[in-house]
């Protein structure tokens, strides 16, 4: 039994739609991540999980209960803000214990469970100070262990990493799943960083206009997206158009512009407008006249440990991704071919034949 449950959740403000019939289960101790673009009814859906907003249609459910109506203060969750909303005049213990306070936990009680919730952060050496004296990762991690310390049922995160720079970004994402493997508890995170959701959660929600349009594992959100928009967002991706030539059996032909491809005909009849999706680091650079598509470097980007290029073909331009081994890079305006392994074309189905998770 999922311990979160969403049945057809709306949100309406008036004749706006912000939230469409999302129907969602997350499972005791799960991470997930609600991911989209800004106005897609990410954050709308955390503020009605929390209470924070009103449920037009549909039922919230936590462990059998239902919450739909339920006062914030009465569900018990964890909530981290974007901006933290530390308050300045209290010591960080101050801040981590006012939960307990406000639940009339006893002293020493408080001081004990205070002590743990900062040791689990890394802050314990740091209790009798104040956020204007912490760095921005600090206080994050303040709000972090001020949500956890009372034991909520869930955690809701709402683009709890967005404020620090990318470089710090990248570590407390990393530090927020040790933290919350540790604690085991259930996970709600509002993001619009395809790299922060796919890198720390078990399952990514990515919305689009009021909808979940995929509901995924990462690994699985990425090589296999079920629409456009999941392939443009969800990284990055070449899309090239085509049609649905022939089928026989289990196998598919798609013609492009100057390229065949042979792909699984699950889902696809003969006739079908549909779309071809390579991403750039499937793809390899190889010496002209050896491989697929032949091309020319028009611009390259160095990335440290990668490069980027981007190649005029036939079927337009392409992006390509390559690992820096040290070799000198192709210079632009070189020729090249591209090459692939057949089992990284991703075929994206007709419009008309697309499911929403």
């Amino acid at each position: 039994m999922a311990f979160l449950r969403l049945n057809g959740v709306s949100k309406y403000y008036g004749d706006l739609c912000v939230v469409a019939d999302l129907d969602l289960t997350v499972d005791k101790g799960e991470f997930v991540s609600l991911l989209g673009p800004s106005g897609c009814g990410k954050t709308t859906t955390l503020q009605m999980i929390a209470g924070f907003a009103d449920v037009t249609r549909g039922t919230v459910e936590l462990d059998g209960r239902d919450i739909t109506r339920a006062k914030p203060n009465t569900r018990g969750l964890g909530i981290v803000f974007q901006s933290y909303a530390l308050f300045p005049h209290m010591t960080v213990a101050d801040n981590v214990g006012f939960g307990l306070k406000m639940r009339r936990v006893g002293r020493s009680e408080r001081d004990r469970r205070v002590k743990e919730a900062l040791a689990l952060v890394k802050l314990d050496q740091h209790a009798l100070r104040y956020p204007r004296e912490l760095s921005g990762g600090q206080r994050q991690r303040v709000a972090l262990s001020r949500a956890l310390v009372i034991s909520p049922p869930v955690l809701l995160l709402d683009e709890p990493l967005s404020n620090l720079d990318a470089q710090l970004r990248e570590e407390m994402q990393y530090e927020l799943r040790n933290i919350q493997r540790h604690v085991g508890t259930t996970t709600i995170m509002v993001t619009h960083d395809q790299a922060e959701a796919l890198s720390i959660s078990d399952r990514v929600v990515v919305m689009q206009n009021g909808r979940a349009t995929q509901i995924d594992q990462p690994y699985r959100m990425y090589e296999h997206p079920q629409t456009e928009f999941i392939s443009r967002f969800v990284g990055k991706t070449n899309l090239l158009g085509g049609d649905v030539r022939a089928i026989a059996g289990d196998r598919a032909t798609v013609q492009t512009t100057g390229l065949a491809f042979d792909v699984p005909s699950a889902g696809l009849a003969a006739g079908d407008r549909v779309q071809i999706s390579l991403r750039p680091e499937k793809l390899r650079l190889a010496a002209a006249g050896t491989g697929r598509l032949p091309g020319t470097v028009a611009l390259r980007f160095f990335l440290g440990s990668q490069w980027m290029y981007e190649i005029d073909t036939a079927a337009g331009r392409m992006i390509v991704v390559v690992p820096n081994d040290g070799a000198a890079p192709s210079d632009t305006g070189s020729p090249v071919d591209l090459d692939w392994s057949p089992d990284v074309v991703r075929v994206l189905p007709p419009v008309s034949h697309a499911t929403s998770a």
